[in-house]
């Protein structure tokens, strides 16, 4: 990277690491990744400290902490990063054992049904159970919603609904192809309109198809947030029937979004 008296200049550090200029403005604005220095613009410059911090960073986060958890992490000194791998391991560990038990299991079995012979009812049991603890079945959702203009959408969703900025992937010409928000404890794609996969935009079709529901801690907080952006509001924090208390919205594409807080 080109730096600037030992720095490295926010646009430089936004290509290298895949992130955006927004998220990283972000991370100074919540106090989790300030920039050491300033350049007589104003522009964020970052120390050699501020990008080995960006690479903790990055780490921690794809161990699947939240960026609060990150923030606790990085400035508690009692916090354990190797306690956590090894727990990591242990857990590796674990499967391995449970997967070779299973095989062996699987293996008597073949050899006694192929000699014709009853399978005994525990050993049937037992090789259930050694099954259930392998079954990972679904890990993660990821919500896919498709836009005829990605960064705008970006822009909108975290501007205007508060969402976590992401990754956002451009092609050698600049148009994006791909980005990333992120919503309480799950990441939503922005995917681009596709003929192919017969992808499109609800401001194409001129109907939503779908909708979002996130749930935040202040619903009337949200959305006067929300509303004071510039946000299409279809109606205001209303306490529903079944438990919340929500309003809903249209994006900058037409798409119906709503947000709820759990009524006491």
């Amino acid at each position: 990277m080109a730096n600037t008296n030992g720095y490295v200049k926010v646009g430089e550090l936004a290509t290298v690491t895949g992130l955006t200029v927004r998220t990283l403005h972000y991370y100074d604005e919540i106090g989790l990744l300030s920039p050491s220095g300033r350049s007589g613009a104003g522009h964020r410059l970052y120390s050699n400290d501020d990008v080995q911090r960006l690479y903790r960073i990055g780490l921690l986060r794809t161990l699947g902490l939240r960026l609060d958890e990150v923030a606790a992490a990085l400035d508690d000194p009692a916090w354990d990063l190797t306690g956590v791998m090894v727990r990591h391991v242990a857990e590796l560990d674990r499967r391995l054992a449970v997967g070779h038990r299973l095989r062996q299991r699987l293996t008597t079995m073949v050899a006694t049904v192929t000699d014709q012979r009853s399978l005994d009812t525990r050993e049937l049991l037992d090789t259930l159970e050694d099954m259930a603890m392998l079954d990972t079945k679904i890990q993660r959702r990821i919500p896919t919603l498709v836009y005829r203009d990605i960064a705008a959408a970006h822009d909108y969703l975290t501007t205007v609904f508060g969402m976590e900025p992401g990754r956002i992937s451009r092609g050698e010409d600049g148009t994006v192809h791909h980005a990333e928000v992120t919503a309480g404890d799950g990441v939503i794609w922005l995917h681009q309109v596709s003929e192919q996969f017969k992808l499109q935009s609800p401001i194409t079709l001129g109907a939503c198809t779908e909708g979002m529901s996130i749930v935040v801690e202040d619903v009337d907080a949200h959305f006067r947030h929300a509303k004071a952006a510039g946000a299409e509001i279809l109606y205001e924090p209303t306490d529903q029937f079944y438990g919340y208390r929500d309003y809903s919205a249209r994006d900058l594409e037409q798409r119906l979004w709503s947000f709820m807080t759990p009524l006491d």
